[in-house]
């Protein structure tokens, strides 16, 4: 897969936090090439150039979010909601999601919800800001891949056996 233009970590913002805790200024689907393949949005975006995976997920569009209370604070949306609003929090579809993305990846949506709730999405903003970006070149880095897309560099914290999808 090819990716586009490196991209800053001022792309991680408020509106790019899903209801899962996931950031998607992180994915591989948002850093990728547009002349490749369609660039999601994120979660919060529309459904143009997503995948229908993403379209279609269960905890985007998990009806327990609906009248859920908004945590929107500082930069975020007034209706961002996230999934530790719902009465079934944690449920098992985000136990899975979580499991995936701690073993594979080296990232854990439960974690990053924990922070949300307890510091506040700008303050999650900012330390996602610092944790994503590459030492090497200043790049944001991808979740899904084991070094820098746009240097390389080998990604601290990625789990043995973990692998790039």
């Amino acid at each position: 897969m090819k990716f586009g233009a490196k991209r800053s970590p001022e792309v991680i913002t408020a509106s790019m936090i899903a209801p899962c805790g996931m950031n998607c200024a992180i994915c591989m689907g948002f850093l990728r090439d547009a002349k490749e393949k369609n660039v999601c949005p994120g979660c919060g975006g529309g459904d143009a150039g997503k995948p229908q995976s993403c379209r279609a997920c269960r905890i985007k569009n998990c009806p327990g979010l609906d009248g859920a209370e908004p945590a929107g604070t500082g930069a975020a949306p007034a209706e961002q909601a996230f999934c530790f609003a719902c009465a079934k929090y944690p449920c098992t579809r985000m136990k899975q999601l979580d499991k995936r993305y701690r073993t594979k990846y080296g990232m854990s949506m439960l974690e990053n919800l924990a922070t949300i709730r307890e510091l506040g999405l700008d303050e999650f903003v900012s330390r996602e800001r610092v944790r994503w970006t590459c030492p090497g070149c200043g790049g944001v880095i991808c979740v899904h891949r084991r070094e820098c897309v746009y240097c390389g560099k080998a990604r601290e914290g990625m789990p043995v056996g973990g692998t790039d999808d």
